[in-house]
């Protein structure tokens, strides 16, 4: 098994993980920086790495192109990414068949975080990054977060800085190592190596990058639009310092750890769900023009083409295509306690771009006005128990999607406690508690994006 294949990071060998976090977490105005001193490097940060993004006609983007034949839309290169066709066929969900633009990426990238001691506290280094799809510019993202096309340097671009302690980390340095996937509706089979590894004193903070106690990253986590999409997944694979080390309490669960794992496979078995790459020229539903691939009825999302320049970036300027939702997401995760021990409410879910059929997402994820014209009875479940709920939110953020890929793109983020007797209405729902959830993301392919982003912010509150 090489070390890109591992799915059972090396926790154990992080002597004292649990209390060590458990002071990184208690530091919200200490360690390297204050807070105050934290929000002014971002200002400075912001200032610093100005963006110019500007919407271009497909014809203007520069080694970009549609495929005579396919109509998919590919780099020159080969690299990078490209756009095709999906045709789908799905027992999940009210649709049962429908055609779609999807991203389809191949390479296995890097998102890493760099942890280091100061005075016994942990802490992690991130870096101040802008995305051309960002709504702000610059959100808070890991000390890594790089394609294979860019660490290979394929546009020829600067060197990415500390890829060499996740590429080749030191013995003993890795606290995690796990594939994830990304979003399944808009990637097909998209996987990224999130991984957290420590380092030593030899390791200094460049000019955008800051070691922060993950008490200050989770302050600004329940902040709008500061901490991004591929920091938010590698959090949620840090050992939940919340739990008593070794799995103490699982006898304690609504469910087994061996019943939560026959469910997942279960539902993986039984869940049908075929998709057949197609031409994007291809895909039935959609057209295009000379500045847009979108839906006939302007539901879902659009392809459309930014020029991009920045002074910041390993490539100072360049041009590529975005995939630009149409409404603002939800994503909810209900929690209640059971005999006094927390428990998650997650949702099987079988979405098209996953590499395995199902992963578990969280109690709700939707975009609500792609079913506005749907019945009453065809509405996501507990979509109407989430939005009656929302004022008494325990967390209500809005967060922004992968930057890299998609043009503000933006979901509500919503943690809701419901009373100790709120039922799971169907089999596609579990009652999991944080410990077993801890355990799930030491393993490729079993909790979603959207899942993974409410993990980390239920940690921080």
């Amino acid at each position: 098994m090489t070390a890109i294949d591992l799915e059972l990071p090396p926790r154990a060998a992080w002597p004292g993980s649990v209390a060590r976090l458990a002071a990184s977490a208690a530091a919200v105005d200490g360690g390297v920086m204050t807070t105050a001193e934290l929000l002014a490097w971002l200002d400075d940060r912001r200032r610093a790495q100005a963006q110019r993004v500007e919407r271009v006609p497909f014809a203007a983007l520069n080694g970009w192109g549609f495929d005579p034949r396919t109509g998919d839309l590919r780099h020159a290169s080969g690299r990078f990414f490209s756009v095709h066709g999906l045709r789908v066929r799905s027992d999940f969900g009210p649709v049962a068949q429908w055609c779609q633009p999807i991203i389809r990426q191949p390479e296995i990238g890097v998102l890493g975080i760099a942890v280091r001691d100061f005075d016994g506290v942990p802490h992690l280094l991130m870096q101040a990054k802008s995305e051309p799809g960002n709504v702000n510019g610059v959100q808070l993202s890991p000390t890594v977060q790089a394609t294979k096309s860019n660490y290979t340097r394929v546009h020829g671009g600067s060197a990415v800085p500390y890829l060499e302690h996740f590429l080749r980390p030191a013995p003993g340095s890795v606290i995690s190592d796990v594939l994830q996937s990304e979003q399944g509706s808009w990637f097909l089979h998209k996987r990224n190596r999130n991984m957290i590894v420590e380092v030593g004193p030899e390791v200094e903070a460049g000019e955008d990058f800051a070691w922060l106690t993950l008490g200050q990253v989770h302050l600004l986590l329940r902040q709008d639009n500061l901490v991004n999409m591929d920091s938010r997944t590698v959090l949620s694979c840090l050992p939940d310092w919340r739990q008593p080390e070794g799995g103490a309490g699982w006898d304690r669960a609504l469910h087994a750890d061996r019943e939560i794992r026959s469910w997942i496979t279960r539902r993986r078995a039984e869940h049908e769900i075929e998709v057949t790459p197609i031409g994007l020229a291809e895909t039935e539903g959609w057209y295009r023009t000379e500045d847009e691939v979108a839906h006939e009825k302007g539901l879902h999302f659009r392809v459309v083409g930014v020029d991009v320049s920045s002074g910041r970036r390993e490539v100072p300027a360049w041009s590529q295509p975005l995939l630009e939702p149409r409404h603002t997401g939800i994503a909810a995760l209900f929690v209640r306690r059971v005999d006094g021990v927390p428990h998650v409410l997650l949702r099987a879910r079988a979405e098209p771009g996953f590499l395995d059929t199902v992963e578990l997402g969280p109690t709700v994820q939707c975009v609500p006005e792609n079913y506005a014209h749907l019945p009453d009875e065809d509405q996501p479940p507990y979509l109407a128990e989430a939005l009656a709920r929302r004022d008494g939110a325990l967390c209500d953020v809005l967060l922004s999607e992968e930057g890299g890929r998609f043009l503000h793109a933006q979901s509500h983020y919503l943690i809701i406690e419901v009373p100790s007797g709120f039922p799971a209405v169907s089999d596609e729902f579990r009652w999991v508690t944080p410990c077993q959830l801890d355990e799930l993301l030491r393993y490729s392919h079993h909790v979603n994006v959207q899942a993974r982003t409410l993990i980390a912010a239920l940690r921080a509150l």
